[in-house]
């Protein structure tokens, strides 16, 4: 049996976090229809989102997931990755509060159990030996099928997998860190070494870099026309501008967009199973499915990789 039965046959993870916040119920509706009519099967989102908007309380983007399922019949075939613990206070991977965050999630969710549970962060208030085995007692009743760690370090995933071997019970097997062309100081290659020697799988969140491998910030007055804006233009003011000029001249080789470039990297990544990548439109879908597809030469990723180097 594998080890990761959640991510057999993946090669994208549609983001969830934009349902419910820059796109409405119509709008996201259509594009998970798009997603499945793609053969897109695996979708991620966490209880939180979208707590940051005004008058927003948590929730929003799996309310319209379930929503979604229920109206189209297809619970069985899709799989769902939602996250845990993030804007609480410490202590809330504690046995107690996970089982009452994640019958919150099933209930917005409309489901029963969930493909994959994440810690949506790392908890130093609860001993990891109580987070252990309060994500096998999930698993064990059927509520949660495979655990993951989102934004954790080596040393914390490390100590986590040795608390949930000495007592005999499965830890985390998935890890959900940021990880892209302009980011990947949490994914090192140290990292993933100790990854694919303890069999864990990576699904990279950002991988693009909040919109900014898209190509559509380009000039000043760009970061004030979208909604992330002010989250990537640390990026404009940096090495940005030289990957994405790197990005645009392969993107022109390989007939493909800044966006597609961006993910066929993360693709031929070690220990990538799949990156997660959201759209507020199903046009913007469309794009980054066809993205799979797209196959780098030695000489682009190598340029690619000396651009993040040089960083």
């Amino acid at each position: 049996m594998s080890r990761h039965p959640s991510l057999s046959g993946l090669k994208l993870v549609l983001g969830g976090n934009v349902f419910g916040w820059t796109a409405d119920q119509d709008t996201s509706f259509e594009i998970l229809d798009a997603f499945y009519e793609a053969s897109g099967r695996m979708i991620d989102t966490a209880e939180v989102y979208s707590a940051w908007v005004p008058g927003h309380k948590g929730g929003e983007s799996e309310v319209v997931i379930g929503a979604w399922m229920k109206a189209r019949g297809v619970r069985k075939e899709m799989r769902i990755a939602t996250k845990t613990g993030w804007g609480m206070e410490h202590g809330d991977l504690n046995p107690a509060t996970l089982g009452t965050r994640l019958a919150g999630s099933l209930d917005r969710l409309q489901t029963d159990y969930v493909d994959l549970y994440y810690a949506h962060r790392d908890d130093p208030k609860t001993p990891q030996d109580e987070v252990a085995s309060g994500f096998a007692a999930l698993i064990s009743e059927g509520k949660v099928r495979e655990a993951g760690a989102s934004n954790f370090t080596e040393d914390r995933l490390r100590s986590a997998l040795t608390a949930a071997k000495s007592q005999g019970v499965r830890g985390f097997s998935v890890l959900q860190n940021q990880y892209n062309l302009l980011e990947r100081a949490d994914y090192d290659s140290d990292y993933a070494n100790f990854c694919a020697a303890n069999d864990i799988a990576m699904l990279p969140f950002y991988g693009l870099a909040n919109g900014y491998l898209t190509g559509k910030y380009r000039k000043d007055a760009d970061f004030a026309r979208y909604v992330r804006g002010d989250r990537v233009k640390k990026y404009h003011e940096t090495g940005g501008p030289a990957v994405l000029g790197i990005m645009d001249r392969i993107a022109k080789e390989c007939e493909a967009t800044v966006a597609q470039v961006a993910l066929a990297w993360l693709l031929d990544q070690p220990g990538i199973a799949a990156p997660i990548a959201s759209a507020t439109t199903a046009d913007q879908l469309d794009e980054l499915i066809e993205a799979i597809d797209i196959e780098l030469m030695p000489d682009q990723l190598t340029q690619l990789n000396k651009a993040v180097a040089s960083d």
